[in-house]
């Protein structure tokens, strides 16, 4: 999830039936707006070519699979069976920028959300969530945007809090959220940040399914500052670009998915010593330098990268 892979997001319509029109994908960044009046993506010339990246497969698919729910692979590497939809409203929660339809992922994930939406609005008083980008209806890397969300496992919560009332659909497409971070990057906005915020990252941090939890490193270092009493919980939060208007929530792979590939539990460590955020305030992350060259295109991976399963994913009905 490096920035230049947090800066584009697909846009595609939510809810649509199956065999609707398929929508282009517009460049944003997470917080950015999003569109009322989408355009049909093309249809694909060559489909089986061994050579077309994976995403222009699975960013045409605006339904689940009719498949037991698995996540299949790894993180930023796979694919998602049988994915459930998060409703876009709901009593402590609503889905933001709708015409992404990237509010699907493993239904461990969707339970995970409900149930941290309604935590939160007891812990912390905000009336509920704002919930950004999950995976795409059968996950897969995205025409554009995030490296991982692919196995419906992971999910963006705007650092904004939901207000006390339902959001119309332009607001969710044209509302942008808060900036937590200082103009200097190297510390959090005083005039934004509140002490609910630590309560709502801690809320989610506890959650035993919970993994990672990937935030700005000015909100680490303050969590860090501020967090009183039980502190094992920091180390599941980790510093990585971007993450200045959401916080990234990963749940473990779910029990008895052979498919999915787990990742490394953390380190006891809180990461709070000086060393473990000084890579993140240097000057050549704060203020890098242009680059002599322009830097070669990622390497876009192909369905015969992926499990072998993503193949039957993608056939599936």
């Amino acid at each position: 999830m490096m920035m230049s892979r947090l800066i584009l997001a697909c846009l595609l319509l939510s809810g649509v039936a199956a065999g609707a029109t398929l929508l282009a994908p517009v460049a944003a960044r997470a917080q950015d707006k999003g569109t009322l009046h989408p355009k049909p993506l093309p249809p694909l010339a060559h489909p089986d070519d061994p050579n077309l990246p994976a995403k222009q497969l699975f960013g045409r698919k605006i339904k689940p699979s009719d498949q037991p729910a698995q996540a299949i692979g790894f993180y930023a590497k796979g694919c998602l069976a049988g994915g459930a939809e998060l409703p876009v409203n709901g009593p402590t929660w609503q889905v933001m920028r709708l015409s992404r339809n990237r509010n699907w992922a493993h239904p461990d994930m969707v339970a995970l959300v409900e149930k941290l939406s309604a935590k939160v609005h007891r812990a912390a008083g905000w009336p509920g969530l704002l919930i950004g980008d999950m995976a795409q209806p059968r996950g897969g890397p995205m025409i554009t945007g995030h490296a991982s969300h692919q196995i419906g496992l992971d999910a963006d919560i705007w650092l904004t809090p939901m207000p006390n009332r339902m959001l119309s659909r332009n607001e969710r497409e044209e509302m942008s959220a808060v900036d937590m971070v200082r103009t200097d990057r190297l510390d959090i906005d005083p005039r934004v940040w509140t002490p609910h915020h630590l309560d709502v990252i801690r809320a989610a941090a506890l959650e035993p399914r919970v993994e990672r939890i990937f935030v700005n490193a000015a909100i680490k270092k303050a969590l860090c500052r501020e967090a009183r009493g039980n502190r094992s919980w920091l180390s599941k939060v980790r510093p990585m670009y971007g993450h200045n208007y959401h916080f990234h929530v990963r749940i473990t792979c779910p029990a008895g998915n052979s498919e999915c590939t787990p990742q490394t539990p953390p380190k006891d460590s809180e990461g709070c010593a000086a060393s473990d955020l000084a890579y993140w305030f240097s000057d050549a992350v704060l203020h890098p330098k242009p680059r002599p060259k322009p830097p070669k295109p990622p390497h876009q991976i192909t369905l015969s990268e992926l499990p072998p399963a993503c193949r039957l994913v993608l056939k599936a009905p």
